[in-house]
């Protein structure tokens, strides 16, 4: 699982997504907190697209071979890409909104600017 075709088209799609988001950030389109957010979305996107491919390829090819090979294919890719997509989007939110993690970083951000941080 996971070589070839597949591998190329889930690299390529979060890739592409990533240079996107990236360029958003540096030209100020997007805040940190919502490059996080993306930056999930799209490794997850990616490893959507590619078990979409293969397990649809696969579907496809039970049903009927040939022809159900392609359309399993493109049709598993996108719905791996949209569900990956999903799925990452929403653990990135919970990851970046959550008040402990917050919490913390909040804490030890003052300290460290005044070059007073303490190690652990």
């Amino acid at each position: 699982m996971l070589q070839g075709g597949s591998l190329w088209a889930g690299l390529i799609s979060g890739g592409l997504s990533q240079f996107q988001d990236t360029r958003d950030l540096t030209t100020g389109h997007m805040n940190a907190k919502e490059y996080t957010v993306k930056t999930t979305g799209n490794v997850t996107g990616a490893l959507g697209v590619m078990a979409g491919i293969e397990y649809g390829a696969m579907l496809g090819t039970t049903v009927l071979p040939g022809v159900g090979t392609v359309v399993g294919s493109i049709v598993g890719g996108l719905v791996g890409n949209s569900l990956g997509h999903s799925l990452g989007t929403q653990a990135g939110n919970a990851l970046v909104n959550n008040r402990l993690l917050n919490n913390v970083t909040k804490s030890v951000m003052p300290s460290s600017e005044n070059g007073s941080a303490h190690q652990v």
